[in-house]
């Protein structure tokens, strides 16, 4: 495939996770990049690659605007601003990526997607994201799969509450994914499953979480392993006994039904830690050459700093998804038009980019997780990034 010609690029949304997909961008590609809100941002005394703006993205004419310029726009906005802006993309000839989880979302992206003139690829994260590329990396290695079950957890370092949790990234996220039905295959059936249903406890490295449901992790892989697994699913980690906690406020409580008190209850009562780690793990399991046979990899990625910042575990694990497939269309290893699943994305070209080292254990049969406890001095993070990067030092956006 011809490689696209890529000069500019422009993020929308200025949080946590937008400043480092900007920051990520710039230091790995050399490429400006024009990082937009609907706040003005501070523009960094000295930053030549990342520009500041503002955008309504609730706007129709602030979006075409914005796009104006621009070759590839990368979407760290709230989901429900997803279709909007792939919208405003198609139609500006734009390439789009995103973040989100929300399935409505990437349903409504992929019927715009046909018979677009530019790529369309929602769910570029970390789940969905990378662990779509695990999961379909997982299936090519087996004769007849028959489970596949895939587990990643955002989890805060030290968990002190009865929430056994810290938000570490977006919380109309967390209540999303833990409100909406959960697509899976039992059986050889695609089926939905109900959130936080499918409670199980599992070791890991010595350490011992629980799982359940949650909803959009699998993105559209689902459809693509269809007739090929008899099993598929994907569930949040956690520390014991969040799940039950969480059961208490959304059913027993009916805050499932007033997600915006809810909201506001999470936001009063549990505190955002910036002192986190990312856990992906996958299990697969089916016949090769005529034996069953069991095969896991896991990572376990720390935070670390990017062009003088320090960034979370979730801010880097995240943006390194997206930047890598962004890595993948500029070097002409993605379709330049239509809808892309993450799936479609072979592990080892993902891995084999810029920043594909934030997975590198995920290339190693067993699992090759780095360290539990990061040495005295900081935070460590399964990518070395730059020298350079480090060296400059600049005041951290705040979401």
């Amino acid at each position: 495939m011809a490689a696209p010609v890529i000069t500019q690029v422009l993020v929308l949304g200025a949080g946590k996770v937008g400043g480092t997909v900007a920051d990520m961008v710039a230091e790995y590609h050399r490429l400006p990049v024009t990082l937009a809100d609907r706040d003005h941002p501070s523009q960094e005394p000295g930053d030549r690659l990342v520009r500041r703006t503002v955008v309504d993205a609730a706007d129709d004419a602030s979006l075409a605007a914005a796009m104006a310029g621009h070759d590839v726009v990368i979407n760290a906005l709230p989901y429900f601003l997803a279709a909007r802006v792939a919208k405003a993309a198609r139609a500006s000839r734009v390439h789009y990526f995103d973040l989100t989880e929300d399935v409505a979302a990437t349903t409504a992206i992929r019927v715009l997607a046909d018979g677009a003139d530019s790529l369309l690829m929602p769910q570029c994260g970390l789940a969905p994201g990378v662990i779509g590329m695990l999961g379909a990396h997982l299936a090519g290695r087996f004769d007849a799969l028959h489970d596949l079950r895939l587990r990643v957890g955002a989890l805060s370092r030290h968990a002190t509450n009865a929430l056994r949790y810290n938000f570490t990234w977006s919380i109309d996220g967390v209540i999303n994914e833990y409100c909406h039905p959960c697509a899976a295959i039992v059986h050889g059936e695609l089926v939905s499953l109900l959130p936080l249903e499918g409670h199980e406890t599992l070791v890991l490295d010595g350490d011992t979480y629980e799982a359940f449901n949650t909803s959009g992790g699998l993105g559209t892989l689902c459809e693509t392993l269809a007739g090929r697994v008899r099993n598929l699913d994907y569930k949040t980690l956690r520390y014991p006994g969040h799940r039950d906690a969480m059961k208490l406020l959304l059913h027993d409580l009916r805050l499932a039904d007033r997600r915006d008190l809810l909201r506001e209850v999470l936001e009063h009562a549990v505190p955002h830690s910036r002192e986190d780690m990312v856990l992906v793990f996958a299990s697969a399991s089916g016949l090769r050459g005529g034996r069953l046979e069991q095969e896991t990899r896991m990572a376990r990625i720390q935070g670390g700093r990017l062009r003088g910042v320090q960034r979370t575990a979730i801010e880097l694990a995240t943006a390194a998804g997206v930047v890598g497939a962004f890595e993948l269309l500029r070097t002409g290893r993605l379709p330049p038009r239509g809808f892309v699943g993450q799936e479609q994305v072979a592990l080892e070209d993902f891995l084999a980019t810029r920043v594909g080292s934030c997975y590198a254990a995920l290339g190693l049969p067993g699992s090759a997780a780095a360290p539990a406890d990061p040495p005295r001095g900081g935070h460590t993070f399964a990518h070395t990034w730059p020298p350079e990067a480090r060296r400059r030092v600049r005041k951290e956006t705040q979401a």
